[in-house]
């Protein structure tokens, strides 16, 4: 249901990349401006749209605005055209955002900031020429925000070719030392995302314009204690998470429970069999919703799997018109794994499962995850130690984090073809769940962040008092300008 725009609120225009991992923070992040009184106009795509409808959770109290960027069945990199994707999305996107922002004026409740996800520059360049102000909300850890912002201020150079020899390292302000396996892969010389570095960098580079431009960061103050303090006297970095429902969190909405995908894929019959299994005893698989893995390596995780004798929950996604990337995994047919038979008497596979539930559920001993920023976040938030797994982009940062920073996991080693052993996987799970000093000490820090990151949500907390001064700055900056270029003119 979509409400009417109070004219004496704060007014924010949010506007998301349509892929899921961008769309499930973005929500929750409008949810907690409804929660402090603002009125929100969310712009997305029609893709992006149908794929919240679809979970069955679209907010009351939002305004929607939807466009089409001529992808509404949503983007497939293996039959569609990147570049003729990011131009329709960049066009069609500035067109309805500019729409709204000039009818919203007309119409007396004048956007008092636009805010926008990842990889979308262009929403902040139009806000900009419109005099409304903006800020970003990175949907990562502010750690990978510093990794890009000093890798285009002057340490680039640093990263060549040599980064892969044992002995290399690189030493960024607020950071620990970092390997090259510990960077975004987007950072090295060996990346072929070269259309997503340069969208990194002219976000970057449009925060330079700003006067005083602000980062909103799906993270927590005592996450991230050194990594969100101001870079360089320039960026002002804003702790407002984790951003995640609230059934999960702080437990003030029990309906709260975005799920991120199709509530009707699967039975909830995973959650009956968990119901059987004996506390901290299940290891849980997933890769998010565009990571798929190799036949091969499937089945090295098949057999690492069987060799720990642990009962496991395991999603394997349906092939979807997601990106893949891995390439190995693009042009092979659908193969049953060779030792089904063994594995479906040790544990269950599904092809989708409400994450949030599972991470919650007291059976749950340990998630083997490719480390993306949602997931990551969800293993803290629910006290969860992790079997690191990384793949690509900010995954290889997070891992590094959740094992030598946070020491809420171990990470995985892979072969020289690049491949995670099934004896890695077994020698891994072990030492997350097994009973000696260091799987102990996981689970207590992973306790211990639990608590830290509820605390963060609470009213007082961190990230809900940022947040709140957040909006409270937004909304003065507003009234002073109309004062400015009227005197006779005020909000209130």
């Amino acid at each position: 249901m979509t409400k009417l725009i109070n004219q004496n609120q704060p007014h924010f225009l949010l506007v998301t990349f349509p892929a899921q991992g961008h769309i499930n923070p973005a929500i929750q992040f409008a949810k907690r401006l409804v929660q402090l009184g603002a009125n929100i106009t969310f712009a997305t795509s029609i893709s992006a749209y149908r794929k919240m409808r679809k979970a069955g959770t679209i907010p009351d109290g939002f305004k929607f605005t939807v466009f089409s960027d001529g992808f509404d069945d949503g983007f497939n990199p293996k039959i569609h055209d990147r570049a003729v994707f990011m131009t329709q999305l960049k066009s069609q996107g500035t067109r309805i955002l500019k729409e709204t922002i000039l009818s919203s004026a007309e119409n007396g409740s004048p956007v008092t900031c636009l805010v926008y996800t990842l990889l979308l520059p262009w929403a902040a360049e139009l806000a900009r020429g419109l005099n409304v102000p903006t800020a970003l909300l990175w949907i990562q850890p502010a750690s990978v925000l510093r990794v890009y912002y000093y890798y285009f201020n002057g340490y680039k150079e640093l990263i060549g070719d040599d980064c892969n020899e044992p002995s290399w390292s690189v030493e960024l302000p607020g950071l620990p030392s970092l390997k090259s396996r510990d960077l975004p892969s987007f950072c090295l010389p060996s990346n072929p995302y070269e259309h997503a570095l340069r969208l990194f960098k002219e976000q970057l580079d449009m925060l330079d314009l700003e006067d005083n431009p602000k980062i909103l960061i799906n993270s927590f103050d005592d996450l991230e204690k050194e990594a969100l303090k101001e870079i360089d006297g320039k960026l002002k970095l804003i702790a407002v998470g984790p951003l995640i429902p609230s059934a999960f969190l702080d437990g003030k909405d029990p309906s709260d429970k975005y799920f991120g995908g199709d509530l009707f894929k699967t039975s909830k019959d995973y959650m009956e069999w968990m119901n059987t299994k004996p506390e901290g005893s299940i290891v849980y698989i997933s890769f998010g919703s565009i990571i798929m893995l190799s036949k091969k390596e499937k089945e090295e995780m098949a057999h690492g799997l069987l060799e720990s004798n642990r009962s496991f929950l395991w999603v394997i996604r349906e092939k979807d018109s997601n990106m893949v990337k891995d390439e190995k995994a693009e042009d092979e047919e659908e193969e049953e794994l060779s030792c089904m038979e063994e594995l479906e008497q040790l544990g269950l596979i599904v092809p989708w499962c409400s994450q949030l539930e599972v991470l919650s559920h007291p059976s749950l001993g340990c998630f083997v995850t490719h480390c993306g920023w949602n997931s990551t976040l969800e293993s803290i938030a629910c006290g969860v130690p992790v079997v690191a797994f990384p793949q690509w982009t900010d995954q290889t940062t997070n891992a590094k984090l959740l094992e030598d920073v946070w020491g809420t996991g171990v990470r995985v080693t892979a072969n020289e073809d690049g491949v995670v052993p099934g004896k890695e996987i077994k020698k891994c799970i072990e030492i997350v769940m097994g009973g000696d000093e260091n799987g102990a000490t996981m689970r207590r820090n992973a306790k211990r962040y639990k608590d830290l990151a509820r605390e963060a949500v609470e009213e007082n907390g961190s990230s809900y008092t940022n947040l709140k001064n957040f909006v409270e700055e937004v909304d003065q900056s507003m009234e002073d300008r109309i004062k400015d270029s009227n005197p006779n003119l005020s909000l209130l």
